[in-house]
């Protein structure tokens, strides 16, 4: 049997269907979505440096130094996008673990160059392979075909992220 239904019965119930419709689905909200998998791989990767006492702060500094050498602490919150504070609390404890240490900096008193110790460089040197091992077993969930395209995804959203933080744009 058909319903015969007025223009202003169907723009109601258009309405009320709209009404009814959430504005944002979170599970569908890609900010939302690359939280949840920036959380879940911080996560697992704790299982590969959990170990040593230390936390993702810890960990992203330890990584950076191993990486490049002295650096300050200000180069390596612009480097891993840590707020100054994070980076400084994360300092603190890798230097009471002995794994960093401090040289002042004589131009400029307020800051000073990080580098590892040699029980921190140890500790890189063992984690570095079985971080590498950790990426490539998440890694398996991407086909090698679509590797490309995701690693380009990644890098374009960086990139557009970062102009919109730079525009001041929310």
């Amino acid at each position: 049997m058909m319903t015969n239904t007025s223009p202003a019965h169907d723009a109601l119930t258009d309405e009320a269907e709209q009404a009814e419709r959430p504005l944002i689905q979170l599970e569908n909200f890609l900010p939302h979505r690359l939280n949840v998998l920036s959380s879940l791989v911080s996560q697992a990767l704790t299982q590969v440096y959990g170990r040593y006492g230390i936390g993702i702060p810890e960990w992203r500094v330890l990584v950076s130094l191993g990486q490049f050498g002295m650096m300050t602490g200000k180069a390596i919150g612009a480097r891993t996008h840590m707020h100054k504070t994070k980076v400084s609390r994360a300092v603190a404890q890798l230097e009471a673990r002995k794994f960093v240490t401090r040289k002042a900096n004589r131009a400029d008193l307020r800051e000073a160059f990080l580098s590892l110790t040699p029980a921190g460089r140890s500790v890189y040197e063992e984690l570095a392979p079985r971080a590498r091992d950790f990426t490539e077993k998440l890694s398996e969930a991407v086909s090698a075909e679509d590797r490309v395209a995701f690693d380009r995804a990644v890098e374009l959203l960086t990139r557009r992220s970062a102009e919109l933080v730079a525009k001041g744009e929310r």
